[in-house]
């Protein structure tokens, strides 16, 4: 059995009922969710909007293997209305320069922690390259997982 956080982030539509309708999804695809945090609201991060986040991070225990979980993550987020522009961790470009795309949407998933697992692919990077850099993140997996070692700013 594999221990995956997930941080899950909603700035448009009914924001509590996406994320809740996320996580039981997780709950039913991913493996059984063991610990959730609180929701908190929060300012977008990469980009400007006036649509604020809510965010939490939960933890699952699954037999999938990473990039089982990244499919199946991403799966549930086509089916509650997100459309991506590039590929999830992909660049793309804004005035010729490679930046990474933010922009609101209905349900974000991202795979933070799997075991202790690095992976650097194109597509899917474990430990999740910038949550470190997140409040939104590192808040919720703290309250979540306190036990955890791990730098944070």
């Amino acid at each position: 059995m594999h221990q995956v956080y997930l941080g899950l982030g909603s700035n448009l539509g009914d924001r509590e009922a996406l994320m809740k309708s996320a996580i039981r999804l997780i709950g039913e695809r991913v493996g059984k969710v063991i610990r959730q945090s609180s929701m908190v609201e929060t300012e977008p991060w990469g980009f400007h909007s006036d649509n604020r986040f809510l965010n939490a991070v939960i933890l699952c225990h699954t037999e999938k293997a990473p990039r089982e979980v990244l499919a199946v993550t991403q799966q549930i987020e086509r089916e509650l209305g997100r459309q991506r522009k590039t590929p999830a961790g992909q660049p793309s470009t804004v005035n010729g320069q490679w930046s990474m795309s933010y922009a609101d949407r209905p349900i974000d998933i991202d795979i933070l922690l799997f075991d202790d697992l690095n992976i650097s692919e194109p597509d899917l990077k474990i430990p999740h390259p910038l949550m470190q850099e997140r409040d939104f993140v590192m808040n919720p997996l703290k309250q979540i997982a306190p036990e955890l070692i791990l730098t944070h700013k």
